[in-house]
C-alpha cells in the first residue's frame, strides 16, 4: 500500500515535536519495515529542508536527515502536469493541491496528515497518523 506523508508528519519526526512525534514515528517504522510504501513529494522535500533548517539552525543535521529520508521514502516527482492540475482545482492552499495531485498521479492509497481539512477531495482518503495506525493494525 502506497501512502503519501504530508510535510507536517515528516517534520513531527525530524523536529521531535512532543505532541505528535510518537504517532508520526510509528508511520516511519512501518515504512522502514517495508510494511507500507511511504512516499514524499519532491516539492515537500525542499519545504522540509527549509523549515527544519530554520527551526534547528543546523544545516548539516538537516542534510543528513534528508539523505535518510531519501533512503526510506519513495520521492514522487512534481511535473508541469502536476502543477497545471493543482492550479485547476483552485484550493486555498496551493501546496496541498500540489501534494494531492502528485498523490493522485501516483496511485497513492492514503494521504497521512495532521491537517485533513486542507485536502478538499474525497478521491484519496486523508487520515491522521494515529487513525492510520489503528486502521492498518485492524486490516493486517
Amino acid at each position: 500500500m502506497k501512502v503519501l506523508l504530508d510535510t507536517n508528519v515528516v517534520l513531527d519526526v525530524l523536529l521531535k515535536r512532543p505532541s505528535f512525534y510518537q504517532n508520526s514515528f510509528e508511520i516511519f517504522r512501518l515504512i522502514d519495515q517495508e510494511r507500507i510504501d511511504g512516499c514524499i513529494t519532491a516539492s515537500a522535500i525542499t519545504d522540509i529542508f527549509y523549515i527544519a533548517k530554520k527551526e534547528t539552525k543546523d544545516a548539516e543535521m538537516v542534510y543528513q536527515a534528508i539523505e535518510k529520508l531519501t533512503d526510506i521514502f519513495s520521492i514522487i516527482p512534481v511535473s508541469k502536469n502536476t502543477i497545471a492540475n493543482a492550479l485547476v482545482i483552485r484550493w486555498k492552499d496551493f501546496e496541498d493541491a500540489v501534494q494531492f495531485m502528485a498523490a493522485k498521479e501516483n496511485g497513492i492509497a492514503y494521504i497521512i496528515t495532521r491537517n485533513k481539512n486542507d485536502f478538499e477531495s474525497p478521491e484519496i482518503p486523508c487520515i491522521e497518523p494515529l487513525d492510520f495506525i489503528v486502521h492498518f493494525n485492524e486490516n493486517k
